[in-house]
C-alpha cells in the first residue's frame, strides 16, 4: 500500500499550512498552522479543525512560524496527545512562540471585550494552559537523522534556509519517497545557512509564495534600509518596522549593527519591542550551529551579533507604552510581521497619522491582513476595530524576503526533477501558484497540481 495525501490548509492560500498523510491506518499531519487574513474568515477557519484531533497519531513540523505551528495548542486542547517531530531549534522557538501567541490571543480578547460591547464576550482561540500542554509532546529530530514516525514511514530533514531550524523533509515508505518543502529560503540571507540540496523523490509538495516573481538581490537590503533610516530621521520622524519575531527581527538588527559600525546612519535610539523577539533572540544565541559563516565571525571576534550599544530590548508592557511619550527620531522594531497582532498595533495606532513617520514592511503580507492594506496604500485602516488615518510613509524591504522567488524555487527543486511523478503547489495565492505551475511545466515538463482544501490523492 502507498500513502494517502490530503490537503487541509495553505491550499489556494498562503497561510494555515496543514497536510495529512494516511498510511497503515495511521494519520500524520505535516504542519498545523494558523490562518491569517480577513479577521472573520480567519477566526472561522482557525476555530474548527477539519478532522477529529484524537484521530491524529503524530505531527511533523517544518518550522516555527505561526502559520505553520499556530494551531498545535488547539489540536492538543481537542484531544491530540501524540508526538510532534521537529528540529531542536524549531522546538526552542516554539517554546516562546506558542506561549506568546496564547498571551496575545488572551490580551486581544480582553481589549476587544473592553472596547466593543457584544452580546457574548470574545473567547481566545486557545489558552496559555493549552500552549503549556503542547510543549512536552515535542520530539527533537536533528537534520540528516532518520526517524520512524509511524505508519511504516520514516522522515529525514534538510536545512530549508528559511528561518532558524526550518526544514524541508523527505518521507519514505518502502521505495516511495515524498518530499515536503516547508518554506524554502533564499541563498545569501543574513544569519542562517543557505537551503540544502534535496535528494531524489517521487512526489513533491512545494510552496509557491512568490511564484512568477523575482526578488531584488538580497545584498541590496542594507542599502535600502540605510536610505529609509536616513530619510525618516532627516524628517525628525519615527521608523516603525513590523517584523516577524523569528528571523526578520534578528536580520534587521544585524544590518542596523553593520550600518552603525560603519557610521552610515545617525545614532538614534533603537528598540526591539516584543517579549517574544527577546526570547527568540535568546534561542538564536543558543543555536550557533545554524549560523552562516558571516554571523559565526561575530562570535569568533567576541561580539554579540544581536546586541549593540544603541539597541534596547523591551519586555515589559509599561516600558512599551512609555515609547509613545518619547520625543525625537527613533527606530521601533515590533512583531507581528503582517501587523495582525501584538504591540506593533499600538505603535501603528499612535504613529500612522504623522507624515514625518515611516512604516517599513519587511516581509510577505498575506491577503486581507493589515500589513497588506498598508502595502496597498489604504488611507484609512482599522486597528482594533478603530478607523485610523494613514499619513505616514509606507515603504517595503522585499530584499529580505525569507521565501525563495520563482527562479530560486526552480533551482532548489532541480535535483528531484529526474524522478518526480507529480508536484503539488501549496502556500501561494492562486495567481502565484498558477505562474509557478506554468514555469515548472515549461522548464521541466512535469505534472503539476494546485490542490484545493479537502483534495485527496493516492501516492
Amino acid at each position: 500500500m502507498g500513502i494517502k495525501l490530503t490537503f487541509h490548509g495553505a491550499a489556494g492560500t498562503v497561510t494555515g499550512s496543514c497536510h495529512e498523510l494516511q498510511s497503515n491506518g495511521e494519520r500524520i499531519l505535516l504542519d498545523c498552522g494558523m490562518y491569517q487574513g480577513h479577521r472573520k474568515e480567519a477566526e472561522r477557519k482557525n476555530r474548527t479543525l477539519p478532522f477529529p484531533a484524537r484521530t491524529i497519531n503524530s505531527v511533523v513540523l517544518s518550522h516555527a512560524h505561526i502559520d505553520h505551528s499556530g494551531r498545535l495548542p488547539l489540536l492538543v486542547r481537542d484531544g491530540f496527545h501524540g508526538p510532534i517531530y521537529a528540529t531542536p531549534a524549531t522546538i526552542d522557538l516554539c517554546e516562546s512562540m506558542l506561549r506568546d501567541t496564547a498571551h496575545i490571543l488572551q490580551s486581544d480578547a480582553r481589549f476587544v471585550n473592553r472596547h466593543h460591547e457584544k452580546d457574548e464576550p470574545v473567547e481566545p482561540l486557545f489558552s496559555m494552559e493549552d500552549a503549556e500542554e503542547t510543549m512536552p509532546l515535542f520530539h527533537a529530530v536533528p537534520y540528516h537523522k532518520q526517524r520512524d514516525i509511524g505508519g511504516g514511514i520514516t522522515m529525514e530533514s534538510r536545512d530549508a534556509g528559511h528561518i532558524l531550524g526550518s526544514s524541508s523533509i523527505v518521507f519514505t515508505k518502502d521505495k516511495l519517497r515524498l518530499a515536503f518543502s516547508g518554506d524554502v529560503g533564499r541563498p545569501g540571507l543574513p544569519i542562517i545557512r543557505d537551503p540544502e540540496r534535496m535528494p531524489e523523490a517521487d512526489y513533491l509538495i512545494m510552496e509557491s509564495t512568490y511564484g512568477g516573481q523575482t526578488h531584488a538581490p538580497q545584498g541590496e537590503a542594507i542599502f535600502r534600509l540605510e536610505h529609509v533610516v536616513k530619510e525618516t530621521i532627516g524628517r525628525g520622524g519615527r521608523l516603525i518596522i513590523p517584523a516577524f519575531a523569528v528571523g526578520r527581527t534578528q536580520q534587521i538588527v544585524l544590518l542596523l549593527h553593520r550600518l552603525i559600525d560603519e557610521k552610515r546612519i545617525p545614532a538614534v535610539p533603537m528598540f526591539v519591542d516584543s517579549p517574544l523577539a527577546v526570547n527568540v533572540t535568546e534561542a538564536f544565541r543558543a543555536h550557533p550551529e545554524c549560523y552562516d559563516e558571516e554571523t559565526r565571525r561575530y562570535l569568533t571576534e567576541g561580539e554579540d551579533p544581536f546586541g549593540f550599544n544603541r539597541l534596547i530590548y523591551i519586555k515589559e508592557a509599561e516600558e512599551s507604552k512609555a515609547l509613545n511619550d518619547l520625543q525625537g527620531p527613533m527606530i521601533i522594531i515590533s512583531p507581528s510581521g503582517m501587523c495582525e497582532a501584538g504591540r506593533v498595533l499600538h505603535h501603528l495606532r499612535h504613529n500612522a497619522g504623522d507624515p514625518k513617520n515611516t512604516i517599513l514592511l519587511a516581509g510577505y503580507q498575506a491577503e486581507n491582513t493589515l500589513g497588506r492594506k498598508l502595502r496597498d496604500g489604504f488611507k484609512t485602516v482599522k486597528i482594533y476595530g478603530i478607523p485610523t488615518e494613514v499619513r505616514a510613509r509606507v515603504e517595503c524591504l522585499d530584499e529580505l524576503s525569507g521565501h525563495a522567488d520563482s527562479g530560486e524555487l526552480l533551482t532548489w527543486m532541480e535535483p528531484m526533477v529526474g524522478t518526480l511523478k507529480k508536484v503539488f503547489l501549496v502556500h501561494g495565492e492562486p495567481e502565484r501558484s498558477q505562474a509557478l505551475k506554468a514555469q515548472i511545466e515549461e522548464r521541466y515538463g512535469l505534472d503539476v497540481v494546485i490542490p484545493e482544501s479537502g483534495d485527496m490523492y493516492e501516492l
